[in-house]
């Protein structure tokens, strides 16, 4: 009976890094030798340079590099395993997206993505010319079609794989999380299995990159379409599937099959990874901020300990004359359930300070939000002098409704170098809130029971200034992720006043956003690479 164990490398490259990506395949090839005997081992998409390497790619020096890495894989690597990994080429017509084969130090196959996506976040056809032809390689009897992950999401060169005569369909990935991925990855790859009638193996990446979050989720399907292996989500490791030929077909064995996990908890993982990646990525301390007594920051200090430790993050109560005790209070015993530094530094002198001297300045003018964004600066500027005497990056805690409409102050709230909550609407806040404490209480019950408020004037709620979160998030979710017209998300039962009022608030907000932090993107359409809307412009509301 032939059979064929083929190892799923599910890594966290750093982008830029290639000597460090080089090292890394090399070091898990040995290991995937050792400990289960590997066959053939499968690294992610662009794994030597890391995922995505954007406008590194247009660097001199970067071809050159990468034949470096090449061939020292091929001087170092253990013998008698074949290695499939994903890595960027100059070939005679351009730049390729490719994934090569090596086998006993030599380069014995090389195939160029044929789908570019150039869509959401996705921006391949900047860099990448489309490859045209299969690749299909035989081991140990095995005749492996090789694809790069939107070759499987097009169709059309897995068509062309199993033309050619490949037996089993292995893809390498960079495939971003966002809410629901997983499952539509699997019904697509078990749809495609039975089409084709061909197992089937997706390797992915794992780990954070920017305001992008890779889950891994790496698997194996039957020639059927049912689920043979399956590594776990957010965890880098190594995933043997042992395939076994029956008469002609090449089938999967049944072997660990790590279950998805439930919306909150892939969500809060999402939000964990991304945050420690980007903190540990950048060569931050660990980080700082503003604890307020309210839900946001609430729920982003315990990701920030849950994603780096409590010995890495200090938390600050800038309180002012509006800040009710029950927010102070709060802030504390959260600060003492998660176990982190925290520091309670009042505002009202440097607020006062800056109201005397644009005293003059503003003689006959009405008090308005002015005197409210002063006191939000006044947070701003403390953190970030934290962050610069201490080297803790601060962490900005608005979420994605209060993102979306401007509700946030600029040098104020916005200071931060990362935001772990800018994608998360103020609805998901809460359901987030709730969930980690079923996992074990880090949040006081009254944070997330009593109303929402900036706290920024007398008896202020936040909804003084926008309609319930549930309707708010209602009308944004369709405004931002469906592009939905007012006239149509009035039609799908909002209020006529609310839609018009938030659609001018989403779209009068921009220049905000754009001066924002980044943040993880979870959703479908985040701000930033998604949805690319232009500050200057006289489109009107309802179009």
């Amino acid at each position: 009976m032939q059979d064929l164990t083929l190892v799923m490398a599910q890594l966290d490259p750093l982008v830029g890094d290639i000597p460090g990506n080089t090292e890394l395949a090399i070091e898990t090839v040995r290991e995937a030798s050792i400990e289960h005997k590997a066959d053939v081992v499968v690294l992610p998409e662009l794994f030597l340079t890391g995922y995505p390497p954007e406008d590194l790619m247009l660097r001199a020096s970067m071809e050159a590099r990468l034949e470096e890495a090449r061939a020292r894989m091929a001087k170092k690597m253990v013998r008698n395993v074949m290695v499939i990994v994903g890595y960027p080429g100059r070939r005679k017509k351009g730049y390729f997206n490719l994934a090569g084969v090596l086998y006993n130090g030599e380069w014995i196959g090389e195939y160029a993505k044929q789908a570019l996506p150039n869509y959401l976040v996705f921006d391949e056809q900047r860099y990448f010319k489309s490859g045209r032809q299969p690749l299909v390689i035989e081991h140990r009897g095995a005749r492996l079609g090789i694809l790069i992950c939107e070759d499987l999401w097009e169709g059309k060169p897995v068509r062309k794989a199993c033309d050619a005569g490949a037996d089993i369909l292995v893809t390498l990935n960079a495939s971003p999380f966002h809410q629901n991925k997983p499952e539509e990855r699997l019904a697509l790859f078990a749809d495609w299995a039975k089409t084709v009638q061909r197992p089937l193996v997706y390797v992915n990446q794992i780990g954070g990159q920017d305001d992008l979050v890779f889950d891994g989720g790496s698997l194996a399907v039957s020639a059927e379409g049912d689920l043979r292996v399956r590594a776990p989500h957010w965890q880098v490791g190594l995933m043997p599937v042992r395939f076994v030929k029956h008469e002609e077909r090449w089938e999967p064995e049944a072997g660990e099959c790590e279950p998805l996990g439930d919306d909150e908890d892939n969500l809060y993982c999402a939000l964990v990874t991304g945050l420690r990646d980007y903190v540990n990525k950048s060569g931050f301390q660990g980080v700082v901020l503003g604890l307020s007594g309210g839900i946001d920051s609430a729920l982003s200090l315990a990701i920030a300990v849950d994603a780096l430790g409590p010995e890495r993050v200090q938390a600050v109560m800038m309180p002012y004359h509006y800040t009710a005790d029950i927010s102070r209070d709060d802030a504390a015993e959260q600060a003492r359930l998660l176990g982190v530094q925290y520091d309670v530094m009042p505002i009202a002198p440097m607020v006062e300070a800056f109201t005397e001297t644009l005293a003059e300045s503003f003689e006959g003018c009405e008090r308005d939000t002015t005197e409210e964004n002063l006191q939000s600066r006044c947070r701003g500027v403390l953190l970030m002098a934290i962050s610069n005497k201490k080297g803790l990056m601060v962490l900005t805690t608005g979420n994605k409704s209060e993102m979306a409409v401007g509700y946030a102050t600029l040098y104020g709230d916005m200071v931060g170098g990362y935001n772990a909550l800018k994608d998360v609407y103020k609805t998901g806040v809460y359901r987030l809130a709730k969930w980690r404490n079923t996992q074990g209480l880090v949040i006081p019950e009254r944070v997330i029971t009593r109303p929402p408020s900036a706290e920024l004037a007398p008896d202020q709620q936040d909804s003084d200034s926008l309609p319930g979160y549930d309707d708010l998030d209602g009308i944004l979710e369709r405004y931002i992720e469906r592009d939905m017209s007012a006239e149509a998300i009035i039609e799908a039962g909002f209020a006529e006043e609310d839609v018009y009022r938030v659609v001018k608030l989403v779209d009068r907000s921009e220049y905000k956003r754009r001066q924002a932090s980044l943040g993880v993107r979870v959703t479908s359409r985040g701000f930033g690479r998604d949805r690319r809307y232009p500050v200057v412009n006289g489109w009107q509301p309802g179009e």
